[in-house]
């Protein structure tokens, strides 16, 4: 089987060589991300590995399926990406990673929180410049504090097990509760109820049609004053320019994002020798109560090895027609 692969970086052709090595697929690499603009690269391919910023609608898909790619692997857990309906109309499988190394982005929110609160990137710097002055670093304690998680899957699971560890009040909202969280203590309650008392909401659920722009003017306004938001989930879930509005009203009082609604225009690339036209995202790290990272909340050596080997074993499955054991890996 050959696969190419799209928007791919060093560390991902490390990986995936490493765990072909037990496959011995063929295995091709782009740069570049996915899109009509590079459809005349695939040659003779069975498989296309895509990332989160690839573009696979239905027009890219028309033209995988007639230069004959039978596979769509996604190496991450969401799927926003991807026409499905498309893709079942042309026979096309689709197989993504819904569960690689939740602890991973976990633990990733959590230092954002603790990064937010206690400053310590602002007293780095500091120190790095002999300047010892604490003033403007106070932050507060997590003890007692009550902390949202919006979406308890694998990710929001394991954010919500860390969190309870600093002796946090735990509310979640999901449309399907965990029985293992609630005998932990965690309480499920509405969604406004969550809002409106919780002291830091974590974004932990996957973006669809329901949840696009579930962050937005209204919900901003059932928070508490001085909330803390992070978003290590997809940039669509947050109304970036309403969550702009809130920084100014200082409503939100802190933010923190490792996605952004626009991304695929800046991450995952050096852009310190460009000019960056996007206003938006210079806006948000112009305030000194945010907190920005490039989709970083994944990257970590346990998660990318497993990425590697989910995704070559799904396929290997496709080609051998043989049945999947986890079964939230096949989309269509």
């Amino acid at each position: 089987m050959k696969i190419t692969f799209f928007s791919t970086k060093p560390y991902d052709k490390e990986f995936f060589d490493k765990v072909n090595q037990d496959f011995n697929f063929e295995l091709e690499y782009f740069e570049t991300h996915l899109g009509p603009h590079i459809l005349n690269v695939i040659e003779h391919s069975d498989a296309v590995c895509a990332f989160v910023n690839d573009t696979l609608n239905a027009e890219v898909l028309e033209s995988l399926s007639k230069k004959g790619v039978k596979y769509i692997a996604l190496r991450c857990a969401g799927f926003n990406n991807v026409d499905l309906e498309a893709a079942k109309r042309l026979g096309m499988r689709v197989c993504r990673v819904p569960a690689y190394s939740p602890e991973a982005v976990a633990e990733h929110a959590m230092a954002m929180i603790l990064t937010l609160n206690r400053k310590t990137h602002k007293a780095y710097n500091r120190v790095r410049e002999q300047n010892f002055s604490l003033n403007g670093l106070m932050g507060f304690n997590l003890y007692q504090k009550t902390i949202g998680v919006i979406g308890t899957g694998n990710i929001g699971a394991a954010f919500a097990k860390i969190a309870k560890g600093f002796g946090t009040k735990i509310l979640a909202y999901d449309v399907a509760e965990s029985q293992e969280l609630k005998g932990l203590g965690i309480e499920y309650v509405s969604l406004d109820k969550l809002l409106s008392e919780s002291d830091i909401i974590s974004l932990h659920c996957p973006l669809m049609e329901a949840t696009h722009h579930l962050i937005n003017k209204d919900s901003i306004s059932k928070m508490k004053e001085n909330v803390m938001l992070i978003n290590t989930s997809r940039g669509g879930l947050v109304d970036t320019k309403a969550v702009i509005d809130g920084l100014k009203s200082k409503h939100i009082g802190y933010l923190g994002i490792d996605v952004y609604e626009q991304e695929e225009k800046l991450f995952f690339r050096d852009l310190s020798h460009t000019i960056i036209e996007d206003d938006t995202i210079q806006r948000l790290m112009s305030f000194p109560n945010v907190l920005v990272t490039a989709h970083q909340a994944f990257f970590t050596e346990e998660a990318l090895h497993q990425i590697a080997t989910s995704t070559l074993s799904s396929l290997s499955h496709f080609d051998k027609n043989e049945t999947f054991e986890n079964l939230n890996a096949v989309l269509v």
